[in-house]
């Protein structure tokens, strides 16, 4: 096999950058290179907010459900969200309606994937496809050993193969970053979070509460708040783990352009299909004297958080409760990648 500073990858022109600029190069000191596998200050922040749905448990614990009540909400949310973990991949693909690539089908797909796992040092993860108009793809699976990648057959159509790349490079890195893995975690927590405060609501209509809780006042606030900042925490560590995948993706293609393109294509094809209710009205049979069209598979609201852009919503909600960043934010900052005095850093 040749060195690797000597080896060519077959792939799109644009994935022929310079073998020094690849990851693990002697001279891997591009700036591209940099922001793919430093990404402390994002991944700082990450870790912060899961440091801070911890401590909202320990709170909340004391508060509603007593050393015991948390002990038994934490126990239940590993459990529960470790099967989720280990059965993460099969579980969003069948939910989602995704079919495995049949050997020599998609060739496009696979030749892109294929050199892109090569260059990230990645196993070459299996590929599946959805049959469904919305242009979005998804990677899932617990580890890089026991990863997918799936793409809806509406994005094969709006976008060209420069555009495609860059996708499949932000799916790639999730992947690489272990997204699934910090998801996962943040789940547990804010799972155990919510288990502690039903069984707070129960206490307080059916009486028998532990004498270590807290109460009052203070109980009934955390029943109602606490879920919801969890929820507010857990989002916004999937809003982080986004940003981080664009970097990453465009180091590893060294063309932040080619997924910036991608995302401004992708939302004003999620903006023209409309939010959810014209969604679900295309979906539902014809009314009066139009013709019923065929039903289209649709984007399954459990795994929203895993496509590269919202599948559920034609327009932006509100920051604070939407699983993905703006989409004019993660243009900007892939389009900063370019400027030259990034370049010259």
């Amino acid at each position: 096999m040749p060195p690797r500073a000597t080896m060519i990858l077959r792939g799109p022109p644009w994935l022929a950058v310079p073998a020094s600029h690849l990851p693990d190069a002697p001279m891997a000191r591009h700036p591209l290179m940099q922001e793919m596998t430093s990404g402390f200050s994002n991944s700082f922040k990450t870790f912060t907010l899961l440091a801070a749905l911890a401590g909202l448990l320990v709170a909340v614990g004391g508060l509603l459900g007593g050393q015991s009540g948390m002990v038994l909400a934490l126990v239940f949310a590993i459990g529960l969200n470790g099967f989720v973990y280990w059965k993460s991949d099969s579980l969003a693909l069948r939910a989602n309606g995704a079919r495995e690539l049949a050997p020599g089908e998609l060739p496009r797909v696979r030749s892109i994937v294929s050199s892109l796992a090569a260059r990230a040092g990645l196993p070459m993860p299996r590929l599946y496809v959805i049959d469904r108009p919305e242009p979005n793809a998804f990677a899932t699976g617990r580890d890089p050993e026991h990863s997918a990648v799936a793409v809806t057959t509406g994005i094969l159509d709006l976008m060209d193969d420069r555009q495609l790349t860059g996708v499949l490079a932000h799916e790639l890195s999730h992947v690489k970053n272990r997204d699934t893995l910090v998801g996962t975690i943040a789940a547990t927590v804010g799972g155990a979070i919510s288990f502690l405060a039903q069984m707070a609501q129960f206490q307080m209509i059916f009486g028998g509460r532990d004498q270590r809780n807290g109460g009052g006042i203070g109980a009934l606030v955390a029943i109602i708040l606490a879920p919801i900042a969890a929820l507010i925490i857990q989002l916004a560590v999937s809003r982080g783990r986004e940003y981080g995948a664009d970097g990453s993706g465009a180091a590893l293609t060294g063309d932040p352009e080619g997924l910036a393109q991608a995302l401004e294509r992708l939302d004003a094809a999620n903006r023209q299909m409309g939010g959810l209710r014209e969604r679900f009205a295309r979906r539902m049979p014809g009314r009066g004297n139009a013709p019923a069209p065929a039903p289209v598979p649709a984007a399954n609201p459990a795994f929203a958080h895993l496509y590269i852009v919202n599948p559920l919503s034609g327009r932006q909600i509100s920051g604070l409760f939407s699983t993905h960043p703006p989409i004019e934010d993660r243009v900007e900052r892939l389009r900063r990648m370019n400027a030259p005095s990034y370049r010259a850093a």
